[in-house]
């Protein structure tokens, strides 16, 4: 029998039988694997890694100290296979690849620069002039294949790697979906969000800020604007206009990739038919706004988000840190408040900013601008601070390892 059959939602919090389950959870975790998180900072690279109860944790790094690391990821294919994001302003974007889990590293990708120069930034395209982009905001691995990655940048375009980020090659035909209407959010104009289908291997959906989501069923080949139900009244001189929604991320489970959710720059959104046609699930939300959405590992229609008060405001309501939990994809929302500061808060959550692990019950983690990262492995009802004081959280990203 599987074991979400032998634990229904509609068990009563502390009954007899819901304690014995918890506990029963809690034996498997700690019998199962390593929990690892990648955090990306405005100052370097950490690695937190604990075992299966998630009570106890090292920390590794600061790696590339006082680099921009925008966004780790480890393989699925290969765990021990992490790409890393390392940019700065002064020496540019570089790509970096570790084999062993992070205790190691080497710099790849120098076709992503012009002739071959590492940190450039800048794609020769096999026009007369190269083109320059800012960062790479986003690194997506193959699910199945541990040499395939994928890389979105600012300004918008999405890249592939075929040999392990040595080489890369550009998907030019995201272009010919309108982005002429294209344009920066406050943040730049980047692709954010990448999500490889696994039940369609030749569909791929991005994000991109501010321009919305697009989607492509040949492998990247033609792509197609997915953002029918999106309004933006205080952003667009349509609210309704088909290009230029400002979304700040998307999130889909594995076993059902036909349903999307979205954080957007106001409202939370979701998708019953892959991006065709949005509708608003805010419901009770405090603020719509926000930038992190996740779904719990085993249960595609349990979603969590970090409000914030507004878009001129990026801290949270009354100054209390709290993450919303819905089991109903949306609409009706509780908030997680037990472990989180409830006054005086006014740290921000950014896109990357929040991950999911695979144990049973789910681990949820998030960093905050100001440096701290937050962990829960009981599918969010309490948290604790793993860590406090790093620089700025950019990115998280859990692994469940053997």
């Amino acid at each position: 029998m599987p074991w979400r059959s032998l634990s229904p939602r509609g068990l009563r919090k502390g009954s007899f039988i819901d304690f014995h389950l918890g506990a029963l959870r809690g034996s498997i975790a700690d019998a199962m694997s390593r929990v690892r998180i990648l955090v990306g900072t405005k100052k370097g690279a950490f690695i937190l890694t604990s075992d299966g109860k998630r009570e106890q944790w090292e920390i590794s790094g600061p790696h590339f100290a006082g680099w921009e690391i925008y966004h780790l990821k480890g393989s699925p294919a290969e765990p021990d296979r992490i790409y890393a994001s390392q940019t700065s302003g002064w020496f540019g974007q570089v790509i970096q690849r570790s084999l062993d889990g992070g205790s190691t590293w080497e710099a790849v990708g120098n076709d992503f620069s012009y002739e071959g120069n590492p940190g450039t930034h800048k794609w020769y395209d096999g026009t007369q002039h190269p083109w320059e982009f800012k960062r790479v905001w986003h690194l997506e691995p193959s699910p199945a294949d541990p040499e395939t990655v994928y890389a979105g940048v600012e300004d918008a375009a999405l890249f592939k790697s075929s040999d392990g980020g040595q080489t890369w090659q550009e998907f030019r035909g995201l272009r010919d979906a309108k982005s002429q209407l294209w344009q920066p959010g406050a943040g730049g104009m980047g692709l954010h969000t990448i999500l490889l289908d696994p039940k369609h291997p030749q569909r791929i959906f991005v994000a991109i800020s501010a321009a919305g989501v697009f989607r492509t069923d040949d492998g990247g080949g033609t792509w197609k604007v997915a953002n029918r139900g999106l309004k933006s009244p205080y952003e667009l001189p349509d609210p309704d206009a088909e290009v230029g929604h400002c979304v700040h991320r998307i999130a889909m489970h594995p076993s059902r990739p036909d349903v999307l959710y979205m954080q957007k720059h106001w409202d939370v959104m979701r998708t019953e038919n892959g991006g065709e046609s949005w509708q608003e699930v805010s419901g009770n939300l405090p603020s719509d706004f926000g930038f992190p959405i996740e779904v719990h590992t085993h249960e595609p229609e349990t979603i969590y988000v970090v409000p914030i008060k507004s878009d001129s405001e990026h801290f949270p309501p009354d100054g209390k840190l709290r993450v919303y939990r819905s089991r109903a994809g949306g609409n009706d929302w509780e908030a997680l408040t037990k472990g989180l500061p409830q006054k005086d808060c006014y740290v921000n959550v950014l896109r990357d900013a929040m991950s999911v692990d695979a144990l049973e019950p789910c681990g949820i983690y998030f960093g905050t601008t100001g440096g701290q990262v937050y962990g829960s492995a009981d599918d969010g009802d309490t948290w604790t601070a793993i860590v406090r004081d790093l620089p700025a959280v950019l990115s998280i990203e859990a692994q469940t390892l053997p």
